[in-house]
C-alpha cells in the first residue's frame, strides 16, 4: 500500500494538520478522510467491517459443509493424542 502524493499544498496541509493535532501526517490524513467520509453520510468503517463479515460467513460456510467425522466426538483433552505414541492424534 503506498501513496505518493505530488501536490505540493496537499504536503503543506498534512504537516500543518500534524502540527496542529499532534499526530502523525498519516494519522491527520486519515482522521481527515474518515470525517469527509461521515459528512457525506457514510461510514468509513463498513467497508473493512464488511469484508471482516464475509471471511467470517466463508469460514462457517465452509465449517458446516464439511462431512461429519465418524469417528465418536472428543469428551476430553485426552482424546486429542493417540495412545499409542503420545502424539496428537
Amino acid at each position: 500500500m503506498s501513496l505518493n502524493i505530488k501536490n505540493p499544498r496537499v504536503h503543506r496541509l498534512a504537516r500543518e494538520a500534524a502540527g496542529l493535532t499532534g499526530k502523525t501526517q498519516t494519522g491527520a490524513i486519515q482522521e481527515a478522510l474518515e470525517q469527509l467520509i461521515v459528512s457525506y453520510g457514510a461510514d468509513p468503517d463498513a467497508t473493512e467491517i464488511n469484508a471482516q463479515q464475509d471471511r467470517l460467513d466463508h469460514i462457517i460456510d465452509w465449517f458446516w459443509s464439511a462431512p461429519a467425522d465418524s469417528e465418536a466426538p472428543l469428551q476430553s483433552v485426552e482424546d486429542l493424542y493417540d495412545d499409542a505414541t503420545g502424539l496428537p492424534a
